[in-house]
């Protein structure tokens, strides 16, 4: 009893795999004397040979996940409040040494030595550059 034929026409006739048509086994012997297209779209109608449901992902391994408190939005990483704390901070430090090099408050020279330093988390904020700036002398008179 091979039903490799009817299998292959059944899956043409309805788009999908060969591995999808379902054959009632009941009706074998219908099924076997079904020859042309025809006759395996009747048996489809009736109900005889039908199309299973595709296949999805299984959740089952994300659930298990889910149970043990790794699910979405438990990772943690760049976006802490540590981070966003040290971007404002660095981006004022930055911008202070920027604005003292364009007014010749100190020289490129310096700038470029602060630079790195601010970098490296030395300053704790713009005040604090400052005053490194006053006790090392490198702020230029006028």
């Amino acid at each position: 009893m091979n039903l490799k034929s009817q299998r292959r026409l059944a899956a043409s006739i309805m788009n999908v795999g060969e591995s999808r048509i379902w054959i009632d086994p009941e009706q074998l012997d219908k099924i076997e004397g079904a020859i042309t297209k025809d006759e395996i779209r009747r048996l489809i109608h009736e109900g005889v040979i039908i199309a299973k449901p595709k296949r999805g992902v299984s959740r089952g391994r994300c659930r298990v996940k889910v149970e043990k408190g790794r699910g979405p939005g438990s990772k943690e990483g760049s976006k802490s409040l540590e981070k966003r704390i040290w971007i404002q901070r660095i981006r004022a430090i930055r911008e202070r040494l920027r604005e003292l090099k364009m007014k010749r408050m100190i020289t490129s020279q310096v700038y470029r030595r602060l630079m790195p330093m601010a970098k490296g988390g030395m300053f704790r904020s713009k005040t604090h550059l400052n005053e490194y700036l006053q006790s090392h002398g490198l702020i230029r008179r006028r």
